[in-house]
């Protein structure tokens, strides 16, 4: 359950983090969801390597360390797509 939970929390993670993201991003909502759940993705895993706690299910700091992926991930995608 913790990879499908991860993908649902980062559906909506993806949207709270291009809401808080400054400035405008490209792409439409599919490209928001991909980017939430690999944002959500690699949230989780930089969260298990930091505090070695695996992050499952649907909390409130899971949701916080998935929308900090997702902002992460989206200022990456503005560096290669020169839109940061």
């Amino acid at each position: 359950m913790g990879i499908l939970a991860w993908i649902v929390l980062g559906i909506l993670a993806g949207a709270i983090a291009k809401a808080i993201y400054p400035g405008h991003q490209g792409g439409g909502i599919l490209a928001t969801m991909a980017l939430g759940i690999v944002g959500a993705l690699v949230g989780g895993w930089i969260g298990n390597l930091l505090f070695g706690v695996g992050f499952t299910g649907f909390t409130w700091w899971g949701l916080l360390i998935a929308i900090v992926g997702a902002m992460v991930v989206l200022f990456i995608y503005g560096l290669v797509t020169k839109n940061a």
